[in-house]
């Protein structure tokens, strides 16, 4: 069963195997970073994976632990905390974050498409937005980036938390089944990884999101504004190698070596082959940019502020940024792209 909860003693078994791959002695010259991502799943995060299985973070020096922790909030104090180096949390709570002082600073735009809808039961009743006046929205987590997006979707139909619909913290996977069965929540602010694990398990769902949301990109990388000023070549080297990961397994050609590292990642997800190939697609085509022209990860600036605005507008943040642009930065970008080209 997916769930979100710690799988780190399944990535000691796995990791070892595929980090360790060269001598002892280049073993001990790797340099330990820790990345912290928002659920268990690997293929939510599988360049990470994919660039530990082909040995592109060994190149750069560096021995990559990946550990789960539960919501973007979560991934954030782990990273304002110092217990780790990056992580993977959403915009939403990234610019809520920098609101209350915290130096978060994404620098990757990994689901480069909206990865979030709001879903109701197929049978459901509701057909639209309006609809969902009155009733309650169920979320994974308290605070993360589903929060954020469904709060950007509702503000949009002129609707606010507390007052005209409510959120209601369920869990994902077999809870978020358990409050549409028992009628806890009417619809469900659900990731892509979600819906497919809801449909899956027989819980046929379907997306009302209107579509112009699809241009608000999800989740992607993040770290703290000193260690991008003091420890840049860290940067430049855990980038490097997540980015050959991104397009390793963006190619047809590398799909069977992609899910065997993911299933190294995550072997709950490997059990059902079909299941996990079936989703990895659905996840993987939120990560391919709309407009290449950028190539990979380019986080786009217009879509910052339509953020922060639908931020500000639902109450996430109390006013707009001092300076939008310290939250986010595509200054590694070009060089990462000519890398892999």
């Amino acid at each position: 069963m997916i769930t979100r909860r710690l799988f780190t003693a399944a990535l000691a078994a796995a990791i070892p195997l595929t980090l360790m791959s060269g001598s002892p002695a280049q073993a001990q010259d790797l340099r330990e970073i820790t990345f912290v991502q928002p659920s268990p799943s690997a293929i939510n995060s599988y360049p990470v994976f994919v660039a530990i299985g082909e040995g592109y973070f060994e190149e750069e020096g560096l021995e990559v632990t990946v550990e789960a922790i539960n919501g973007s909030g979560a991934v954030l104090q782990a990273l304002a905390a110092g217990q780790a180096h990056f992580g993977r949390p959403g915009p939403g709570p990234v610019l809520a974050a920098r609101s209350r002082g915290v130096d978060a600073v994404f620098f990757y735009n990994v689901a480069a498409r909206s990865n979030f809808g709001i879903v109701v039961r197929e049978d459901s009743d509701i057909q639209d937005l309006e609809d969902l006046r009155g009733t309650v929205i169920g979320t994974g987590t308290a605070d993360g980036a589903e929060v954020g997006f469904a709060r950007n979707v509702m503000s949009d139909a002129n609707m606010v938390a507390g007052t005209d619909f409510e959120f209601l913290t369920v869990g994902d996977g077999g809870p978020a089944t358990v409050a549409f069965n028992s009628g806890e929540m009417s619809a469900y602010s659900s990731s892509t990884a979600d819906s497919a694990v809801l449909n899956q398990r027989g819980m046929k769902v379907r997306d009302i999101t209107p579509p112009k949301f699809a241009r608000f990109f999800g989740n992607g990388l993040a770290t703290m504004g000193d260690t991008i000023r003091n420890d840049r070549e860290l940067v430049e080297k855990f980038g490097r190698a997540f980015m050959r990961g991104h397009a390793f397994a963006l190619d047809d050609a590398n799909r069977e070596a992609v899910l065997a590292h993911l299933k190294a990642g995550n072997p709950q997800e490997g059990e059902d082959a079909e299941f996990q190939g079936a989703l990895f697609d659905a996840i993987r085509s939120k990560t391919i940019p709309v407009d290449m022209a950028s190539g990979l990860g380019y986080l786009p600036p217009e879509v910052w502020d339509e953020w922060q605005t639908s931020l500000v507008a639902g109450g996430e943040i109390p006013a707009p940024l001092d300076n939008l642009e310290e939250a986010y930065t595509n200054e590694f970008i070009s060089d990462w792209n000519e890398a892999i080209n």
